[in-house]
């Protein structure tokens, strides 16, 4: 049987991209420099050669007029980066490979499963939400199954609805066959706002009691109190791009209990979410 040997939430801003690869790191993002190398290590100690990878489309894909709550990738391989990401933020047209035997586990394995209709994809250009992460943990050679949340186009999925695909998630990926070492990744953000008022405050963030309750739920374990704090109007209040804090949710639903490392790491842009859990 396959194993889930890591759990783990990054950011996935893609203005890290340009900044972040700049020599030496300027000194308002070290820590997250410092952070994604030290989870690096982690995988490496894990031996994963497999990520499931909870990630929101950026209306790039999936569009206003068209987007499931929760679709899976079962492609053989994924392009990866939009030409408008490569003009605006400088990413790169990486190449990642699917598992699409894992995916088509997940899926149900040709009966959806009771729990979750899920949309698939066998065409999928991936954004920066899969390939930042990919990226600076440096697995862009791993196998990859993307996991599409909607965290960004009304009505989202509730709060609840992601802690259950997170522990979907982790039981099936336990019941996968082969003897795949698999780690779960979701990205997204602590509380951010996009083009609105409260953007990239200088290295503030624009709710910073969102942001610490958000890093006490993760290092309790406390699934029940972040859906029940989760609301859609909590998630706005706290700005614009916060729902995609849902993703991690369903990281902590996934791995059931507090994680080894949660922190909001200051940076020049909103604090940067970094949770890991062991398996």
């Amino acid at each position: 049987m396959s194993r889930l040997v890591a759990v783990l939430g990054v950011p996935h801003n893609p203005l890290l991209w340009r900044t972040m690869r700049a020599d030496p790191v300027p000194d308002d993002l070290a820590a997250t420099a410092g952070n994604f190398a030290d989870f690096s290590r982690r995988l490496d100690a894990t031996g994963a050669d497999a990520l499931v990878l909870i990630g929101s489309d950026h209306l790039r894909h999936f569009t206003w007029s068209n987007s499931p709550a929760f679709c899976v990738g079962k492609a053989e391989t994924f392009a990866c980066t939009h030409e408008n990401e490569m003009r605006t933020f400088g990413l790169e047209p990486w190449e990642m490979n699917g598992d699409a035997e894992l995916a088509w586990w997940l899926l149900g394995g040709g009966e959806l499963p009771s729990e979750f209709d899920f949309a698939m994809s066998n065409e999928w250009v991936l954004d920066h939400s899969f390939t930042i992460p990919a990226v600076f943990l440096g697995r862009l050679a791993l196998p990859i199954v993307p996991v599409h949340a909607n965290a960004m186009i009304p009505p989202l999925p509730g709060a609840a609805r992601f802690a259950a695909l997170g522990r979907y998630l982790a039981e099936r990926i336990a019941s996968a066959p082969g003897e795949r070492r698999v780690a779960l990744v979701a990205s997204g953000h602590l509380a951010t706002e996009i083009g609105g008022p409260r953007q990239f405050l200088g290295g503030g963030s624009p709710d910073p009691s969102f942001d610490e309750e958000a890093v006490g739920w993760m290092a309790a374990g406390d699934v029940e109190a972040a859906v029940a704090a989760c609301t859609g109007e909590r998630l706005v209040a706290a700005g614009n791009a916060t729902g995609q804090f849902l993703n991690f949710v369903a990281a902590l639903a996934a791995a059931g209990r507090g994680a080894a490392f949660a922190e909001a790491t200051p940076s020049r842009f909103a604090n940067a979410p970094f949770f890991w859990w062991d398996a």
